[in-house]
């Protein structure tokens, strides 16, 4: 077979090839870094405004918005325990200008249920924002100060107990759930598409309990509204250091917190990931942002992207684990 060249040139051409393209497209990542951002960005918030949340994501577009001369839109896509956004989530370039804010619902929902998105495989960990405990408050005409008192009532009437949540397959879902496990008690879940509606019927009786995060629950605890059951993380929370934990109430070993951060797509450039988990963590890192932040019960911890997936996949097989041993469905 006649070659059009010496021995060998194809072959190191071919090698060539590849490490030509990339060399190419280094600066153009890199170009696109410092160019960011080109466009409003689009943070993608899965549940209803006024949440947690919601209020959390507002902080920090707010306080990002003004150096980056670019608007940071809250776009609220509450449904499906968080599926629907984070599947909308995925659908989009991966060039920076969509953000996903998640939450422990992120590594549930594929325990609970069938979704369109794997957490370790199709999304970036860009920075973990906080970790807060649930709270689980209950209408001020509810029965039960306490969980043993919660525990006696549904032990003598099965399911009577209803407890609302922001949606099947959240970090509040399932917390009540490994409860129900560690307890023998059976509650009744009422799944809410976010937190507000679910709060107004709380007041109004319609449902006895529900879980949420402290800033959302300690503004109607303090007016009076509802009533302070317990928090339950592994220890109380600094925001409401009167609240007991579930484990001081004679649960032993039970911790639910939440986890909050930002994911981009898969695909992300690597230095422009850096560059917005640089800019995320500067105003994070501000008195002003971390204050706020803190008065609303979630301590920011911040930490490479590396540290955020690491926590990420030991939160799937921590959930997956508590699903199976619970049972829970997303209903």
């Amino acid at each position: 077979m006649k070659r059009n060249g010496p021995p060998g040139i194809l072959h190191t051409a071919a090698m060539l090839l590849p490490l030509a393209t990339g060399a190419a497209t280094m600066p153009a990542a890199h170009a696109a870094a410092t160019d960011f951002p080109t466009r409003p960005v689009r943070f993608i918030v899965p549940f209803t405004p006024g949440g947690a949340s919601d209020i959390q994501a507002r902080i920090i577009g707010q306080a990002l918005a003004p150096s980056y001369g670019q608007n940071i839109l809250i776009d609220n896509r509450p449904g499906g325990g968080t599926s629907l956004a984070t599947e909308l989530a995925l659908r989009t370039p991966p060039d920076g200008h969509t953000w996903l804010f998640v939450t422990t619902a992120f590594v549930i929902g594929p325990a609970l249920r069938k979704v369109g998105y794997d957490p370790v495989r199709d999304f970036a960990p860009l920075i973990w924002l906080g970790a807060s405990p649930n709270m689980l408050i209950a209408n001020p005409s509810f029965p039960a100060s306490g969980i043993q008192d919660i525990v006696r009532l549904a032990k003598a009437k099965p399911g009577f107990i209803t407890y609302a949540t922001a949606g099947a397959g959240t970090a509040s879902h399932v917390s009540i759930e490994m409860l129900q496990t560690m307890t023998g008690i059976k509650l009744t879940h009422v799944p809410y598409k976010g937190i507000s509606q679910a709060m107004i019927d709380l007041m109004s009786g319609q449902v006895n309990l529900l879980v949420t995060a402290p800033i959302a629950a300690l503004p109607v605890v303090k007016q009076g509204k509802a009533k302070a059951i317990s928090v339950g993380g592994a220890k109380r929370t600094a925001v409401a250091p009167d609240v007991p934990t579930v484990a001081e109430q004679g649960v032993p070993g039970y911790e639910a917190s939440a986890f909050q951060g930002i994911v981009l797509v898969a695909g992300t450039p690597r230095p422009l990931l850096e560059r917005i988990h640089r800019d995320i963590d500067t105003i994070a890192r501000t008195p002003a942002v971390r204050d706020r932040l803190a008065e609303d019960g979630s301590d920011y911890v911040g930490g490479s992207p590396e540290v955020f997936a690491k926590h990420i996949r030991a939160e799937v097989a921590k959930w997956a684990k508590v699903v199976r041993e619970s049972g829970a469905r997303a209903d």
